[in-house]
């Protein structure tokens, strides 16, 4: 890379490792030193870090990121793990939050790439790509939550796709009480009806319980199979890294669902979409997984068109909140 792509990385790592990085740079030579000070004038300034020190896994968002929150701009990854971080920590919290894990958007990066030149051919390709990803989970065991947000980007497409109950084998019915809440919510209180498979629209009194891969995908013209194999693939070494035995995460053990979801009306909202229904789903869950899985209803779309000022408020109120 160039010596401000350089630079930029440099940036980008957390405090103090970056001070430290630049000053060893800073120390190479005076020629070094003057480029440094003519490229840091093209440094992103950061704003936060998310979450706050001494919190592991923080997130460095710039006002470079904020940029990519301007009508008809594309989300970057910076921006999606933010977040979905965020909601899970604070933005909605609760009972679905805690039985939940996000992988970062650089997950599925990693596990899709091709083969590199010096991996071990002779090492099964799921093995090889479980390698590269394996020491993400180091600190969990994903088969304890009941749900795993996995952000994707393919072809410059956002899409989020959601494994549900990783842990369980084989499908069981559930005794199911609607809660008053959503009683209320039925009889006409709320501007639109909430699915029926969800936890806000589910009248039944048993639901459907299952392990499964949900994605959701606000264009209609994507394909998943690549993406959804990939996943099983991984689930299947992590089981068998994590458990010590054999689990066959297959498509008829293992069943895929391109949900039905509110459709993007435009070419730029697509990372926009990803973060409305990993927030819809933390605040109203799917409770029975018969399949399909049918969510048109699930917000109205005017949520995901104030979404855009709203992250840009949250990162500038937690930018004063941390510069106080």
């Amino acid at each position: 890379m160039d010596w401000t792509e350089g630079l930029l990385q440099v940036h980008a790592c957390p405090a103090p490792v970056d001070a430290h990085l630049l000053r060893l740079l800073g120390q190479k030579s005076p020629a070094l030193r003057t480029r440094l000070r003519s490229g840091a004038q093209q440094l992103p300034s950061r704003l936060i870090q998310y979450p706050a020190a001494p919190s592991r896994g923080r997130i460095s968002v710039s006002s470079e990121d904020l940029q990519c929150l301007a009508q008809g701009e594309f989300l970057n990854d910076v921006i999606i793990d933010f977040y979905l971080k965020y909601l899970l920590l604070e933005g909605v919290g609760g009972a679905v939050a805690e039985r939940s894990h996000v992988f970062s958007s650089f997950f599925y990066k990693q596990l899709s790439k091709r083969r590199a030149a010096g991996e071990d051919v002779s090492v099964p390709d799921r093995h090889t790509r479980h390698q590269r990803v394996k020491t993400w989970t180091r600190n969990i065991d994903i088969f304890n939550k009941d749900f795993l947000f996995i952000p994707v980007n393919q072809e410059a497409h956002w899409f989020l796709v959601l494994v549900c109950f990783p842990g369980l084998e084989e499908p069981k019915l559930e005794e199911f009480s609607p809660s008053s809440e959503a009683l209320r919510a039925g009889g006409g209180l709320r501007s639109q009806t909430p699915p029926e498979c969800t936890l806000d629209g589910c009248r039944k009194s048993s639901v459907l319980k299952r392990p499964c891969v949900l994605v959701m995908d606000s264009l209609k013209l994507s394909h998943h199979e690549a993406v959804c194999r990939l996943i099983r693939d991984y689930l299947h070494v992590e089981w068998e890294s994590r458990r010590g035995s054999k689990r066959l995460f297959s498509t008829e053990t293992f069943k895929t669902c391109n949900c039905r979801v509110p459709q993007q009306d435009n070419s730029s909202d697509c990372g926009l979409y990803l973060l409305q229904y990993a927030q819809a789903f933390l605040q109203n869950p799917v409770v029975d997984l018969e399949l399909p899985v049918r969510l048109d209803a699930w917000f109205p779309r005017q949520h995901v068109r104030d979404k855009r000022e709203e992250i840009r408020r949250l990162v500038l109120r937690l930018h004063r909140e941390q510069s106080g």
